[in-house]
């Protein structure tokens, strides 16, 4: 890529996107092009053609896509394959038919089997079934994967997917009715914090920026009790009376062990440029035996760190970080979802890219940037 090649961003203002767009910035690239979901609706294939071929950009980065947690995932699951295969779809086969230079699939490692061995490789792809609450995301993931790989084959496009870990930073999502589950935590432990200490100011600033469930900070002391209470955010002392170390406990869907890998947002796009810059779908796929090529399946490149942590040990860490001095509670009869998810790393590592930024200064991080 050049400094002034046109380079269209899907989903800028999310969490990968927005960091994308930072560091693309921040290392020079100047001709960058992106719209709203109100000003493109990514789902239309008729607006979708008309921007390709109005803007003609070089390079894409698709980034977009309907995400949330296991509650949303299993909740909206119409939602969540409709939506992510129309986006997948209209983006990449118009990138195609704009004579798009290289275009960046992103997707997730939720499209590896729920029975997966450990780190999960890319080679175990399509090996077993899936997690039954994020089934109808992975597939739109994995079809977006097969889509890049079949237009590459048939028509000799440069299309990348790479699959990131659970991801974390700047622009996250924290509405609690949608959030993955570090954001939710970091949520949780600050409010349930502001409410061990009595400190409605803080919780009424809290609420007017993100309401739950249509509830701000002008609502009555009992709504607001009532709406985090329904979040598992709850404390022992009479309405209106709590003072500061009264017991107040936060709840967290599961046994707390399930091991989970997270990558802060930032790493994640410098890793994605870097492969935008320096690496092409032919770096992914097996060379030619006698000019013949054998079987190209799982191109799909890992993106992670490579190490994991508990979700027990993962609340302390956020309860640590937040200063929240109250009880943890782990609902053993909500569900725990996939109880491991590693990511092996070693081909982006022979690609030549590593993670900079620790779990334990990514989560100072993002709760100063919450705050």
């Amino acid at each position: 890529m050049q400094k002034d090649s046109k380079i269209y961003i899907a989903g800028h203002r999310g969490l990968v996107g927005s960091a994308i767009v930072n560091n693309l910035k921040s290392k020079g690239y100047s001709n960058l092009v992106y719209r709203t979901s109100s000003e493109l609706d990514l789902r239309d294939p008729q607006a979708v053609a008309g921007f390709f071929e109005a803007e003609k950009p070089e390079y894409v980065i698709l980034a977009a896509a309907k995400v949330g947690g296991i509650v949303a995932n299993n909740t909206y699951r119409a939602d969540f394959i409709y939506e992510n295969l129309m986006i997948q779809n209209n983006v990449i086969h118009q990138a195609y038919m704009a004579g798009v230079q290289k275009l960046l699939f992103l997707g997730s490692t939720c499209i590896y089997p729920k029975a997966c061995p450990h780190p999960m490789k890319e080679e175990y792809l399509l090996t077993d079934v899936l997690e039954y609450t994020n089934e109808p995301y992975a597939i739109a993931k994995i079809a977006g994967i097969k889509m890049c790989e079949s237009y590459n084959l048939q028509y000799g496009t440069n299309f990348i997917s790479v699959m990131p870990t659970n991801l974390y930073g700047p622009n996250d999502n924290f509405d609690l009715e949608k959030s993955h589950v570090l954001p939710a935590l970091i949520r949780k432990m600050h409010l349930g914090k502001a409410l061990e200490q009595n400190n409605w100011d803080s919780l009424r600033a809290d609420l007017n920026k993100l309401p739950i469930e249509g509830v701000d900070g002008n609502e009555a002391e009992d709504a607001i009790l009532s709406v985090l209470g329904n979040y598992g955010i709850r404390s022992s002392a009479p309405l209106g009376g709590n003072q500061e170390g009264d017991s107040v406990h936060v709840e967290i869907w599961g046994t707390g062990k399930p091991m989970r890998e997270f990558l802060w947002s930032e790493d994640m796009a410098d890793a994605c440029v870097f492969i935008m810059e320096n690496r092409d779908f032919n770096d992914v796929t097996p060379s030619t035996v006698d000019g013949e090529r054998p079987e190209v399946r799982n191109t799909h490149i890992n993106i992670g760190t490579g190490e994991d942590i508990s979700i027990y040990d993962l609340a302390h860490l956020v309860k640590k970080t937040v200063g929240f001095n109250g009880e943890i509670y782990f609902n053993e009869e909500k569900p725990d979802g996939t109880m491991k998810k590693l990511t092996d790393v070693s081909k982006l590592k022979a690609l030549g890219w590593e993670y900079t930024v620790a779990l334990e200064k990514g989560v100072e991080k993002i709760y100063n940037w919450y705050l």
